[in-house]
């Protein structure tokens, strides 16, 4: 086990600049947006842009990597990442940074691609939960570490821009000293959006709509900050105190969707959910304590519900198919993610900064709604006969490549290969054996 996570040491390093780049340019670029005054439509379609240029680098980036070789592709895609954030500093336009963010997104899903397979080509069966929990761990510290930044250094100069850059640059130097060898090609996942609502309404509607309202969170709750009267250093806080609560509330929502219907669960979070989110829109708070507080309730609810809307999934589909579920529910969380700026920078520039929190309360309400309508007409899976919950990551920072490392993908080889033989039926594959179970498989 020690032998493995220090082969990935390197890598895992690589990674942790990687997404401290992301984190500090995703936010900064919003946050000096609003002081140059662009308007929150503009401000929304970046990240409109950059969920774009992500999902399409998840799904035909892989053919760039497999022409390249991975260790040229992930230098090349990282250097694409670098400059354009070094542009970005130099070229205060808001037509290059649309552009530059497409750019961005479509390089942040490769490299995060390669850095995917790269680690489960180096993970064993034993050591691949601890990896990719330490992958996961570190996809959030870079992100924090990168929108905290902004707390030290103003934003009104060229100088977070360069340390972004930097940031990429240095994600650059462990793999290309490192003498491990490159990866295999890189898997591939069809988004078949007939299958995934067939084999879950709650699910497919529940991750779109998780999609839309962290998405216009993600790219305009920076804009919302600065229009309300925030500091730089409060809207850094802000950011962080919804990852961090979102991070902590992934125990016990797992471990109550382990013990009761999973839509009842996705139905009560996200109606906690809309209630911060509407006192948010409706008393409009000037009180940076009462702000930060009624957005970490937001942030620990919101952020619980996307991995409960996956195990939802997975606990209808056989073990076989957890890879084409997951990944193709990943790449329709993103195209949640593209539409939410798209909706709620308008409505900001329409309404005010306050109206974001009832576009976010829009969606979380429809999707409790659809969840209890769902639950009256389809019966629930068993709890013995469910997989055991798992945390995993969403949001336009991992990409379906990141779905091998789970245990789980493993454990279904075996019943794939079975099943091809025509020697496992559909009923002693519904459930995995307790001894999987007790590995660590997982509806990731």
């Amino acid at each position: 086990m020690r032998q493995n996570l220090i082969s990935v040491l390197a890598l895992l390093t690589g990674t942790l600049f990687v997404f401290l780049g992301n984190g500090l340019h995703s936010l900064l670029l919003p946050m000096r947006g609003t002081y140059e005054g662009y308007s929150e439509t503009i401000l929304g379609f970046f990240g409109t842009s950059w969920a774009s240029g992500f999902v399409l680098g998840c799904i035909f980036a892989r053919r760039l990597v497999k022409r390249m070789g991975h260790v040229r592709a992930f230098s090349g895609f990282i250097s694409l990442c670098a400059i354009a954030a070094l542009l970005t500093g130099i070229f205060i336009h808001p037509t290059f940074w649309l552009l530059s963010r497409a750019a961005t997104g479509f390089g942040a899903a490769a490299v995060a691609m390669i850095i995917e397979s790269w680690l489960n080509e180096r993970a064993t069966n034993e050591s691949r939960g601890m990896i990719f929990s330490l992958y996961i761990s570190i996809t959030l510290l870079g992100i924090v570490g990168g929108q905290m930044a902004v707390a030290f250094i103003d934003i009104h100069t060229q100088t977070l821009f360069m340390v972004a850059g930097i940031f990429y640059c240095v994600a650059m130097l462990p793999t290309l000293i490192s003498t491990a060898q490159a990866p295999k090609p890189l898997s591939e996942v069809h988004l078949d959006l007939t299958a995934l609502y067939k084999n879950s309404p709650v699910s497919f509607v529940g991750i779109l709509l998780i999609g839309i309202a962290n998405g216009a969170w993600g790219t305009l709750g920076a804009v919302f900050g600065s229009k309300a009267g925030l500091s730089a250093g409060d809207i850094a806080l802000m950011m962080t105190i919804t990852i961090f609560a979102g991070a902590a509330m992934q125990f016990p929502a797992g471990r109550m969707s382990d013990l009761m219907d999973r839509r009842y669960v996705l139905a009560i979070l996200s109606g906690i959910a809309f209630l911060a989110g509407i006192q948010m829109f409706l008393l409009e708070p000037m009180n940076v304590v009462t702000v930060l507080i009624l957005v970490g309730v937001y942030g620990a609810t919101a952020n619980a519900l996307y991995p409960i809307a996956v195990a939802h999934a997975n606990d209808f589909a056989k073990p076989s198919e957890f890879l084409n579920v997951s990944g193709g529910l990943l790449l329709l969380y993103g195209i949640g993610t593209v539409i939410g700026p798209s909706i709620g920078g308008p409505i900001m520039q329409q309404f005010g900064p306050y109206a974001l929190f009832g576009v976010t309360a829009g969606a979380h309400i429809l999707i409790t709604v659809h969840a209890i309508i769902r639950s009256r007409l389809r019966a629930p899976i068993p709890v013995g006969e469910r997989d055991v919950y798992s945390s995993v990551s969403s949001g336009t920072q991992t990409t379906p490549e990141s779905l091998a490392l789970s245990p789980r993908s493993q454990a279904s080889q075996p019943l794939q290969q079975a099943q091809d033989a025509g020697n496992v039926t559909r009923e002693e594959t519904s459930a995995p054996a307790p001894a999987e179970k007790d590995a660590g498989t997982a509806a990731a």
